[in-house]
């Protein structure tokens, strides 16, 4: 009896967990992406701008709201919007990468529409095709934290989304039609905060009051040191995760990534009297490249005085993992739900499998490729999440993406790798390159367990935390190193797993993940609960049509 009892309950408690969420509230944007001449470094250039803005307009919502996004696309080229870090629960239909959506075409719209379950937190999204993220179109996101889920900070007197990252004056058109024909990128020509050049950008503070910055790096391949002049930063949330509370003076961005932090204004005297330099330069490079926007008090003048903060040295990678590793999930607080983040003890649930991902180079025909485990990623004409619906099955080779490096010849290849529904993954990034690597993984995140130089081996798990590990969905790798990182395959879909550095990327350093339950090989077998259903209004392409 007690055991009926039990399963009524929890019965009941889902009935009226689903019903909240079909109540969930609803925000709407429609939004016009199009071209708009603007000079930028004091450079003309044709950029992508977003209902007449750039940076495109901030996406703000709560947790389990649901989100829908009409967007008119006034290019002359197709276009795809993705949401950097949000994991859509259940819905890769509306991921907005190649793999999963055919593209809007030009002079048409789409309506993307998922809820942002039992989600909080700091990201940014960007357009996934074409290169066209080194034009611009991309813009903050917010979710919120839920009115009944304390909040481990008090509450700031305001926010400001800063957006930096690395620009080029070359057209998106004109970097692309490089990398077609076997060229890196170049070296770029500035770094940009929040769209704009030196001090052209600043942010109003008042006298004690104190701030909440989300700051994200939505650059093409340049890691930024961001720093403020004379004022401490008090870090509290990375990727929709609140970490234990620590001072930073600079942190180290890498490219995809997001972070919040609290920054008290001043209030002695002379302290309010003064404006402060904001800095993001770049690091892990020979060359110096710097983005300054101000911080204004009230009565003080339009410019700085004394010295800019110094940033750490060029090349020292050592400081940047010692960054990295403080950085640790503060498990007695909620995020998106009033339990602590340290009720889950993701290091006692047992491994089912270790995906060991190996970066490196090819050439094909002569040109340049990125591959992963010797596959260089080519997309087919039609979405995979579209084959896979409709049993296209020719296009997605079972077992043709290997879990370990092998000996063989680098090739092109279309990479999938199959996983079982709800299996725990371990999964190692290997980067034996001099290049500083970053990656994402869209639909999830995943705890980032340990770093280390040189080549991984198995005895390098004794070495994992395994109790404190931040949860983020963007992990860095630095030059002959790897990370690993322990995750939950809990959502259902065909997900993206991608350099975060724009050439790697468009030139093949990506595969998809196909996370599908014990017997659901065949779409109609799905149940709702694991997975949505086809969307209504899904763009058709390719060999679907």
């Amino acid at each position: 009896m007690r055991h009926v009892i039990v399963e009524v309950l929890v019965l009941t408690f889902l009935v009226v967990l689903e019903l909240s969420y079909a109540f969930a509230p609803i925000v709407s944007y429609q939004w016009v992406v199009s071209y708009s001449q603007r000079s930028i470094l004091g450079g003309n250039k044709q950029i992508i701008v977003i209902n007449d803005m750039f940076p495109g307009p901030i996406l703000n919502a709560t947790a389990n709201d649901i989100i829908i996004v009409n967007i008119f696309n006034n290019l002359n080229e197709p276009f795809l919007m993705t949401w950097n870090g949000l994991q859509l629960r259940k819905n890769s239909w509306q991921d907005g990468v190649r793999g999963t959506n055919c593209p809007i075409l030009p002079g048409t719209n789409w309506t993307y529409s998922f809820q942002v379950k039992d989600q909080i937190g700091s990201y940014f999204y960007f357009p996934s095709l074409l290169l066209q993220k080194a034009a611009g179109g991309y813009g903050s996101i917010r979710i919120n934290t839920p009115e009944l889920v304390p909040v481990p900070f008090p509450t700031p007197d305001s926010e400001y989304d800063i957006l930096v990252g690395d620009w080029f004056y070359a057209d998106h058109t004109d970097l692309r039609a490089s990398l077609d024909t076997g060229h890196s990128l170049p070296t770029p020509d500035g770094i940009l905060i929040n769209g704009r050049g030196p001090e052209e950008t600043f942010f109003a503070f008042e006298p004690g009051k104190m701030y909440r910055l989300r700051i994200s790096n939505v650059g093409l391949k340049t890691c930024v040191n961001f720093r403020i002049q004379d004022h401490d930063m008090l870090l509290v949330e990375t990727e929709g995760t609140y970490v234990q509370k620590r001072v930073y003076s600079s942190l180290d961005i890498h490219v995809g990534q997001s972070y919040s932090v609290l920054v008290t204004a001043k209030t002695d005297p002379v302290g309010i009297n003064r404006a402060y330099y904001i800095l993001a330069t770049a690091r892990f490079t020979d060359y110096y490249l710097g983005g300054i926007a101000l911080i204004r008090y009230p009565n003080s003048p339009l410019d700085p005085v004394g010295s800019v903060p110094l940033a750490p040295a060029s090349w020292d990678y050592a400081s940047s993992v010692e960054q990295a590793l403080s950085i640790r999930m503060d498990l007695n607080v909620g995020a998106a739900r009033t339990n602590p983040q340290g009720s889950y003890h993701y290091g006692r649930i047992k491994v089912a499998r270790t995906i060991l991902l190996h970066n490196d180079v090819m050439l094909s025909s002569g040109r340049l490729r990125y591959t992963i485990n010797g596959v260089s990623f080519v997309y087919p004409e039609t979405p995979l999440k579209l084959v896979d619906h409709f049993q296209l099955n020719d296009t997605i080779i079972p077992n043709m993406f290997p879990n370990y490096p092998t000996n063989k010849t680098p090739s092109l290849g279309t990479s999938v790798v199959d996983i079982r529904y709800r299996d725990f993954v371990h999964i190692v990034f290997q980067n034996p390159l001099f290049e500083l690597q970053s990656y994402h993984i869209d639909g999830y995140n995943f705890f980032v367990v340990g770093y280390g130089f040189g080549a991984w081996s198995e005895s390098k798990r004794a070495g994992y935390n395994l109790v404190d590990a931040v949860s983020r969905s963007t992990v860095q790798v630095y030059p002959y190193s790897w990370a690993a990182i322990l995750i939950a395959m809990d959502n259902q879909g065909m997900w993206n797993v991608r350099s975060q550095k724009a050439e790697q990327w468009y030139l093949g350093q990506e595969l998809y993940m196909r996370v599908k339950g014990e017997g659901q090989e065949d779409p109609s077998n799905i149940p709702v609960r694991d997975e949505n259903p086809i969307p209504e209004n899904v763009i058709r392409c390719g060999r679907v049509l």
